[in-house]
């Protein structure tokens, strides 16, 4: 079972790096919203964040995307913790973030960007639970 989980998460973090124009590291993270590296590693174990491998063996890395004028993107926090509270991984997080939904329209990060979260946070609570 455990290779089917595996096969599956590295399916999502291949279709993540199709996705995913520009990555972060943490310290590259850090500079852009002004705090410490560790402090980047906190926000994503608090889901104020999330984060990926997207490319083996590297360490893991963050959207550029997430992050908008030294700030994490307005609506981002809201968003991951409802869809880890149901459920998901930092992984299809990102995935649902950052793929095209002709209906809403454009991908959920780009309403996020452009401050149409309510619409955003409503679908994840619909996915979620």
């Amino acid at each position: 079972m455990a290779n089917d989980t595996d096969n599956e998460t590295s399916q999502h973090t291949h279709d993540l790096a199709t996705l995913i124009a520009e990555w972060l590291d943490w310290s590259a993270a850090g500079r852009l919203l002004g705090v410490s590296s560790s402090r980047v590693r906190q926000l994503v174990r608090e889901h104020q964040l999330a984060a990926v491998v997207p490319v083996p063996g590297e360490g893991p890395k963050l959207p550029a995307e997430l992050i908008d004028a030294g700030a994490i993107v307005k609506g981002v926090p809201g968003v991951l913790t409802v869809l880890h509270d149901g459920g998901y991984d930092d992984t299809e997080a990102l995935t649902w973030l950052f793929t095209p939904d002709d209906t809403l329209p454009g991908r959920p990060i780009d309403a996020l960007r452009e401050n149409r979260g309510a619409e955003v946070k409503r679908r994840a609570q619909a996915m979620a639970f």
